[in-house]
């Protein structure tokens, strides 16, 4: 939650104006010359009793259209880029309870062909490099580890796919550094060669735990 405060400081002044009943007209009065009067501003700002929250936010988007690179005999793959993720923790170090964490984990649902004709492609072909973009101070916030389809990129990463929750970002102690952190991940479906033509689409879900 944000709170705006605006401090307005209104100064009226009121200017007399005498016209002498008699003859002629009154003379203007003498100005006062000492540099030394001043206003006296003050304000008093009570202290910030809104709480720090740890907080998750997806840039805007129109979605991701991922597109075919680095098929092979073995496999057709089709790849894109995670919008960027944004991770702020506002919470003060003295807030934080002992053994505080936080952390992004995201799960794919199947890949449904909008003609309804071709069967479902399984969440376990989408894989994902998760890649920190703002630096951590501490080293305490890190990105996930990658994780392959169940067809390996040969990259040596699980084959497990998003089919569960795997890390995008966390941090094993919230103590060590709180701010605002980036991430994004370069997504790759790899999915069997015979794979059958059409459209598909699938739901990305991204959720934030935070927990002590």
């Amino acid at each position: 939650m944000k709170t705006n405060r605006t401090t307005q400081i209104l100064a009226a002044a009121m200017l007399g104006v005498a016209l002498a009943a008699g003859v002629g007209v009154a003379g203007p009065a003498a100005a006062d010359d000492d540099p030394g009067k001043g206003i006296d501003v003050s304000v008093t700002i009570e202290p910030n009793t809104t709480p720090g929250q740890v907080s998750m936010t997806v840039a805007d988007n129109g979605g991701v259209a991922l597109q075919e690179n680095g098929s092979n005999a073995a496999a057709r793959q089709f790849v894109g880029t995670l919008p960027t993720v944004t991770v702020t923790d506002t919470r003060r170090p003295e807030d934080i309870p002992a053994g505080d964490f936080w952390a992004v984990v995201g799960q794919a649902g199947e890949f449904t062909a909008t003609s309804g004709s071709a069967p479902p492609i399984g969440p376990q072909y989408l894989g994902w490099r998760p890649r920190l973009l703002s630096g951590s101070s501490s080293g305490a916030v890190e990105a996930g580890e990658p994780v392959s389809s169940v067809i390996s990129d040969g990259s040596g990463a699980p084959t497990v796919g998003l089919q569960g929750q795997e890390l995008l970002v966390s941090t094993a102690n919230s103590a060590d550094e709180i701010g605002t952190w980036q991430v994004n991940a370069d997504l790759a479906l790899r999915t069997p060669a015979d794979v059958a033509a059409g459209e598909y689409h699938s739901t990305l879900t991204l959720s934030l735990f935070n927990q002590s």
